[in-house]
């Protein structure tokens, strides 16, 4: 459905180019292909607003829409179109790595072409975009013809104004540098405050029937990352200030700082992501539908996959002198090798001057003396194994080329980036010359203390993975990796992009048992649950975290469930949530070729849960099933023979979970009896 038209607009190309003649509308509505989601757009003598709904109820009300540079504020004052363009795109585009290899990209769009009147008329565009999965506006500003070849962004005035207050959950941060971690806890719109600063998403039920939706932001280039901030009746956009400001010059806070003679400029999209049930917001694709098209030619570098790894576990090694050293790295090695893994993670202290923090004197292109990487990485080479290394930010910052080009030369496979705790315009043009430059070498990239996707994944294909999430790292020093917790990321964090969260603690605790330490922690959810965030996270690049010996028993064979996330599939070719809310349970099936995967974690409260399997194909497949068993560290193991279309049932404990592997019964297999083996005690 294209935009309602009025006898003013001329259309003047197939590709839908209307110029506005005396009769204008000051209205214009731009409507998803299937017609639910409406994008209603106003410019007015006061200004722009623009308006959302689903299925013919207001999500977002009439809602300001402004920007303010240089003493000048586009979007407030009386406006005149000029023209209007707009087009319906119906494509696929792939993805390398994530919840989805294929993304159907359906959309119509609208491009309004403004002057504003003043002493100096200012020309500009806003672009809206109408999709089945939700809706995003954006500005386009270029140089005026010459006459403005610099802008200084001040603030925007964009807002999300609601209906009525909304049950929504978000983190709010309280201050622009952090490392954007903490829970999503749940609140009444209504009580949210100028002062604060909300991280994305914030995701709201809108109180008919489970209709959900979530602010987002996508496509952030050469601008900073933006918060949510309380504005009466709602959102507003808050921009993060550069660094660089005046602390004196209250009034003059710069957020971003332009030169439109060199390229036109965009603010980022502010998105409203849209769903029938929680789960579809889980499932949507709509970040990566907003950004920018991959800037990399060849992919075919790019590998997807699992990591041991030292930190978490605190260097917990079979080993002489376990530690930051050659010995221990092999070891790991060694274990990945056992483990069919694709890699291994060294983490902090490897090189000389490491430190979490900025260190002139640091030189990532050289070892500590216990540590030859020349000879780790040959190491592992031989047996089939990558390795990665960690990084602090601004030490790699200082001499990015030359630690590159020796991380390249060493033959590494990815780099972690840690602590940027930062979102400002600066730290922004940081991601992309990290990620570009890290793709000119074949370095993949994993980010730490990163705001929250925005896409970038999309257009770098190389950034597997990033933190900006309350991961299992906080069961070394806190008691916050509930289980509630765990369930809330998926409806929320996770709905941008890939989490680090760093699942594999095979060593639980019930909540009223467990106590943080920081060597060989303990989580308290249960090991079901555990094998589930194989299957619920997202992250094509993720850790077994725990030591190698909560993996293997000391028979040798494998512990419960450790056979189960050593095979799991890292990327994914289809994403389904089957069922679930909000911090109290999720049900999620996703493909690999043939092959489903079914991953269901439940909140403290222990429940049963039935899985339609009316998402496979036709035929028979054999489920392996996990279950909770006997106590939080056992599983139960049973493999049946199931139909497409018949119901599974799973019986989650209390903070626990289940995964189960469905395969396609082959002619061959057939002739085999279902095995039901003894619950492992």
């Amino acid at each position: 459905m294209l935009p309602s038209m009025t006898p003013g607009l001329l259309i003047a190309t197939a590709a839908g180019i209307f110029f506005c003649q005396s009769a204008c509308a000051e209205s214009e509505s731009v409507y998803s292909p299937n017609g639910r989601v409406r994008v209603e757009f106003n410019y007015t003598d006061q200004g722009l607003s623009y308006a959302v709904s689903y299925d013919g109820k207001a999500i977002i009300d009439p809602s300001v829409l402004a920007l303010k540079a240089d003493g000048r504020t586009f979007g407030l004052g009386k406006q005149s179109l000029s023209s209007l363009e707009s087009r319906s795109v119906d494509e696929t585009f792939s993805l390398v790595a994530g919840k989805a290899r294929e993304v159907v990209d359906r959309y119509n769009e609208s491009v309004f072409n403004l002057t504003q009147a003043g002493q100096v008329a200012l020309k500009y565009s806003v672009i809206v975009r109408a999709y089945d999965s939700g809706a995003a506006v954006r500005f386009a500003i270029n140089d005026q013809g010459g006459t403005l070849k610099t802008l200084n962004i001040m603030e925007e005035q964009t807002q999300f104004s609601f209906p009525h207050p909304y049950d929504c959950w978000g983190i709010n941060q309280g201050k622009y540098s952090n490392s954007h971690e903490g829970e999503f806890d749940r609140f009444n719109s209504a009580s949210m405050r100028q002062h604060n600063l909300f991280d994305y998403p914030l995701v709201c039920k809108t109180g008919s029937g489970e209709t959900t939706f979530a602010l987002a932001e996508a496509d952030v280039n050469h601008y900073p990352a933006s918060w949510l901030s309380g504005s009466g009746s709602g959102a507003r956009v808050v921009l993060t200030p550069r660094a660089d400001n005046d602390p004196g010059a209250r009034l003059r806070s710069i957020a971003a700082k332009l030169n439109l003679s060199t390229e036109p400029f965009k603010t980022p999209w502010r998105a409203v992501m849209i769903g029938d049930r929680p789960g579809d917001l889980v499932a949507s694709t709509l970040i990566a539908q907003l950004a920018e098209p991959s800037k990399i030619a060849d992919t075919g570098w790019i590998k997807p996959g699992k990591a041991a790894w030292d930190w978490w576990s605190d260097w917990s090694v079979d080993v002489p002198n376990p530690g930051i050293n050659t010995q221990s790295y092999k070891a790991y090695i060694d274990f990945a090798k056992q483990a069919g893994l694709e890699y291994i993670l060294i983490d902090e202290g490897w090189s000389v001057g490491s430190s979490t923090e900025a260190n002139p004197n640091a030189d990532l292109t050289k070892t500590i003396p216990a540590v030859d990487m020349p000879a780790i990485v040959k190491y592992a080479a031989d047996r089939g194994i990558g390795v990665w290394v960690w990084a602090q930010w601004q030490q790699l910052d200082q001499q990015m080329e030359p630690a590159l080009d020796q991380f390249r030369d060493w033959g590494l496979k990815g780099i972690k980036v840690d602590f940027l705790d930062r979102s400002d315009q600066e730290i922004v043009d940081y991601y992309y010359r990290l990620l570009s430059k890290s793709a000119e070498r074949k370095l993949m990239v994993d980010l730490h203390g990163a705001f929250a996707p925005t896409g970038l994944a999309r257009t770098f294909p190389n950034f597997l993975t990033q933190e900006g999430v309350m991961g299992a790292e906080y069961n070394k020093w806190s008691k916050r990796i509930t289980a509630t917790h765990n369930v809330t990321l998926p409806f929320t964090r996770m709905i941008l992009g890939p989490i680090d969260y760093t699942p594999g603690g095979f060593r639980a605790q019930t909540p009223s048992e467990f106590s943080p330490r920081n060597k060989d922690p303990f989580v308290q959810t249960t090991r079901g649950q555990a094998v589930a965030m194989y299957v619920v996270y997202d992250s094509p690049f993720t850790m077994l975290a725990d030591s190698p010996a909560a993996y293997v028993n000391p028979d040798g064979s494998w512990a419960d469930g450790a056979d189960f996330i050593r095979k799991v599939p890292a990327t994914w070719d289809e994403t389904r949530v089957l069922s679930g809310d909000i911090g109290q349970y999720i049900v999620t099936a996703r493909r690999s070729g043939d092959t489903w995967y079914v991953g269901a974690m439940t909140n403290e409260a222990g429940r049963t849960v039935t899985v339609p399997l009316d998402f496979l194909k036709g035929g028979s497949y054999i489920a392996e099933v996990l279950q909770d068993g006997e106590n939080v560290n056992a599983l139960t193991k049973t493999e049946h023979i199931l139909d497409a279309g018949k119901i599974l049932t799973l019986a989650l404990a209390p903070s626990g979970g289940a995964a189960v592997k469905l395969s396609v019964q082959t002619a061959a297999k057939k002739t085999k009896k279902p095995r039901f083996p003894r619950k492992r005690r």
